[in-house]
C-alpha cells in the first residue's frame, strides 16, 4: 500500500480544533499522521487524540528526543499511545539537537550514536514486556517492567541522517526517519539503509504559486536547520557542502540576513516543495518513486486555510 502522511498538529490551528480534519483524513486518502516535538505540543498527546478521531490512521512520532525523558518514561509514553492505537503506532526516536537537549532541557548531549543504540535495545525489551536490568554504555536500568505492555509492541524507528545512523537503524530498528532532503537524495539515503527497512521522511510543502514567497520562507527554514552541525554534515555528505558554504560563513559571522540571501534558488527548490497543489503532489510522489516508503507532508504556513490545503494535497 502506498502511504501518504501528514504532520499534526498544523501550525496556527488549536489542537482540539483538529478533530473534523483528522476524521476526514482517511477518506481523503491519507494513511498516516505523524507528530514532532520541539517547543510546541509534545509528540504523544496529538496522537492520542487522533487515535480516537480516526481509528484507521497509522500514527507515528518523528521524533521523540531520547535525552529529554528517562528510558522508563519513554517506554511508558509509547506504551500508552500503542494501547490507544493497537497495531497502528510507530515509535520514532532520535537524538534531537544540542539546543533542545541542553539549552532548553538541561540535559547533556553526549555519545549520540551509543545513546541511540542503547535506547533502541532497552525499548525493544521493555515494550515486549520484559523486566529489564541492564548496564548499557550510556545509562543503566534496574528491574524496570511495564505494567501494561502493549500488544502488539510498536515498531521502532530511528532518526538518521548519515551512514552510521542509517546502518544502526537497519540493524537495531525497524526503519529510519529523515528530513531536509530532495527526491534525488532519497537514493543516496536508501543505499545506506538497504532495501528492507521502512524509510520515512518529513517533506516541507508550501502550496503556493508565489515562488518568491515560498523561497523566502524556505530560506529562513534552511538557514535555521542546515546550520545545525548534524544537518550541515548531512548536506556535505549529500554533496551540497560547496554551494552552502557562503551561507555558513555569513551565519558564523552573525549575519543571518546575508546568510538567507546566499542560499541559491535551486537549493530551496530541491528541499522545499512549492507550487500549485497538483505540482506539490507530483513532487512528493517523486520522493516515493526514488525509494521513499512514507512521505509525511509538513505544511508550511503561507496565509491560506490549512484544512483546505491538506485537502488539496491529498493523493489522487
Amino acid at each position: 500500500m502506498t502511504r501518504w502522511g501528514i504532520t499534526i498538529p498544523l501550525t496556527g490551528v488549536p489542537l482540539t480544533a483538529h478533530r473534523e480534519l483528522v476524521e476526514r483524513l482517511p477518506d481523503l486518502g491519507y494513511t498516516d499522521a505523524w507528530s514532532a516535538e520541539t517547543a510546541g505540543p509534545d509528540a504523544f498527546s496529538p496522537l492520542v487524540l487522533a487515535s480516537q478521531w480516526a481509528p484507521s490512521l497509522r500514527l507515528g512520532t518523528a521524533i521523540v528526543p531520547i535525552y529529554t525523558r528517562g528510558p522508563g518514561l519513554l517506554a511508558m509514553s509509547a506504551a500508552t499511545v500503542a494501547e490507544c492505537a493497537p497495531g497502528r503506532f510507530v515509535f520514532g526516536i532520535g537524538t534531537s539537537s544540542p539546543v533542545i537537549v541542553e539549552s532548553w532541557n538541561g540535559g547533556a548531549f553526549t555519545e549520540p550514536f551509543q545513546r541511540s543504540r542503547d535506547t533502541l535495545r532497552f525499548l525493544r525489551a521493555a515494550l515486549a514486556g520484559e523486566k529489564v536490568t541492564e548496564e548499557y554504555s550510556t545509562f543503566s536500568v534496574s528491574k524496570f517492567r511495564l505494567e501494561r505492555p502493549p500488544e502488539p509492541a510498536p515498531p521502532l524507528m530511528l532518526a538518521a541522517l548519515r551512514p552510521g545512523m542509517l546502518r544502526l537503524a537497519a540493524r537495531e530498528a525497524d526503519g529510519a526517519i529523515t528530513n531536509w532532503l530532495s527526491p534525488e537524495d532519497v537514493r543516496t539515503v536508501r543505499a545506506e539503509l538497504g532495501d528492507g527497512p521502512e524509510l520515512v521522511a518529513r517533506i516541507f510543502v508550501c502550496p503556493t504559486e508565489d515562488a518568491d514567497a515560498a523561497r523566502g520562507l524556505g530560506r529562513m527554514l534552511i538557514s535555521s536547520y542546515l546550520t545545525v552541525p548534524v544537518y550541515r554534515a548531512f548536506h556535505e555528505w549529500l554533496g551540497r557542502g560547496d554551494v552552502l558554504a557562503p551561507m555558513h560563513e555569513a551565519w558564523a559571522a552573525g549575519d543571518r540576513k546575508r546568510a538567507n540571501e546566499l542560499i541559491p534558488d535551486e537549493v530551496v527548490d530541491e528541499l522545499v516543495v512549492h507550487g500549485s497543489p497538483e505540482a506539490c503532489r507530483e513532487r512528493v510522489q517523486a520522493y516515493v518513486d526514488n525509494g521513499l516508503d512514507t512521505p509525511v507532508i509538513a505544511l508550511l504556513p503561507n496565509g491560506g486555510d490549512p484544512a483546505e490545503q491538506v485537502t488539496a494535497l491529498a493523493p489522487r
